[in-house]
């Protein structure tokens, strides 16, 4: 006879050392999961460190069977968010579990349970604190290499969510474009005519110490512009410090475009390259020798991943995304590359599909946000 499934709020450093490592043992033998950058994971998931917690109600749970973890889940209430969009809502995400219906439903129940009981009257996810998180599960292009910063989930998760009563939210899309292609004629006499204009410096650079002076500018436009997208929350001049602090000493700045005038920060394209195969053979360790796996995989991957991209309002339709995109484009046919995944854009996000279509791009991956009414 099986036993009951037991849910037990994480409150130890234990506790919290086994909801980290699930993952690894749930996916063990899955030939396509990407382990996280544990370092990462143990800064993210400590309320000292990682300043979202202090904008939200938070709760993590293990699901135990006889003692042993077969299930996590995060409940998320960002009253930030709920408070700029006036909305009640609750999230779940970081949802792992073995395919058991049993161990879902009891995951799932007490989050819901708790958002309930705070006043909530939906539920959505998987989602993190913001955008930044991972969005969703992915729901097509399981047969493809994971990237960072996205989900890898099994197929089984998501019957085993839509059997819970969850349904459609939102959709997200990964693009995946052959930079050997042609492009349309337009594009260059769109990015020439940009690049004529003196009003407008084009910036690129070839050393991170170049970069610093811009990156708190590309994150203070990125608050600006992203105001309006789904799940999207400001960061605040500590996080932005923070996030700055994080990503300067990983990014490449060969892939990095950006575009100012009289000083001011107008737009740009960040890209890194694809590391997927040094994170797996790392096992998401980064010492003592992971990181030299990672940065192996760096140099000698054929792909590069763009990771954010933003245009002041007022300018665009201007160009500037064709002239950033074709500097990206270039700076990568230079490394050796023959691919670039664009990531995340929201199935709302109508302008950016349809230059993905006009170029016959096809969705690579799509990802899926669920909701279910409290």
């Amino acid at each position: 006879m099986r036993m009951a499934i037991e849910i037990v709020e994480v409150t130890t450093r234990s506790q919290l050392r086994k909801f980290i490592h699930l993952p690894e043992h749930v996916n063990r033998g899955y030939y396509n999961w990407l382990p996280p950058v544990y370092m990462d994971e143990w800064k993210f998931f400590n309320p000292r460190k990682n300043r979202s917690f202090a904008l939200s109600d938070t709760t993590l749970v293990l699901a135990l069977e006889d003692g042993i973890p077969v299930g996590r889940i995060m409940g998320i209430i960002h009253k930030k968010y709920n408070d700029l969009h006036q909305e009640s809502h609750g999230r779940f995400g970081y949802m792992e579990c073995y395919n058991d219906l049993k161990v879902a439903h009891a995951l799932l129940s007490y989050i819901e349970d708790w958002a309930r009981q705070k006043g909530m009257n939906r539920l959505i996810g998987p989602y993190g604190f913001s955008d930044k998180d991972p969005q969703g599960f992915i729901i097509e292009g399981f047969e493809h290499m994971p990237i960072l910063d996205s989900a890898c989930n099994q197929p089984y998760m998501i019957d085993l969510i839509t059997q819970e009563g969850y349904t459609k939210e939102i959709d997200c899309h990964i693009y995946r474009m052959d930079i050997s292609s042609n492009l349309p004629e337009v594009y260059s006499h769109i990015a020439i005519r940009l690049e004529q204009n003196p009003d407008y410096q084009i910036l690129e650079f070839s050393r991170r110490r170049q970069l610093k002076p811009y990156i708190v500018p590309v994150l203070r436009l990125l608050n600006e512009t992203y105001d309006h997208l789904y799940g999207f929350v400001p960061m605040s001049d500590e996080e932005i410090n923070d996030l700055a602090d994080r990503y300067l000493p990983v990014i490449d700045p060969r892939f990095v475009k950006a575009i100012e005038k009289d000083g001011v920060m107008l737009g740009f394209l960040v890209g890194m390259p694809n590391i997927t195969k040094g994170i797996q053979q790392s096992g998401g360790y980064l010492f003592p020798f992971g990181i030299f796996k990672i940065l192996r995989s760096a140099k000698r991957t054929n792909q590069l991943d763009l990771m954010l991209g933003a245009i002041k309002k007022g300018y665009r339709g201007l160009g500037f995304e064709v002239a950033l995109g074709l500097r990206i484009i270039e700076s990568a046919k230079q490394a050796g590359f023959e691919y670039i995944e664009v990531h995340v854009i929201l199935e709302t996000n109508k302008r950016m599909i349809a230059e993905m279509e006009r170029l016959n791009i096809p969705v690579h991956k799509r990802f899926r946000v669920y909701q279910k009414a409290l």
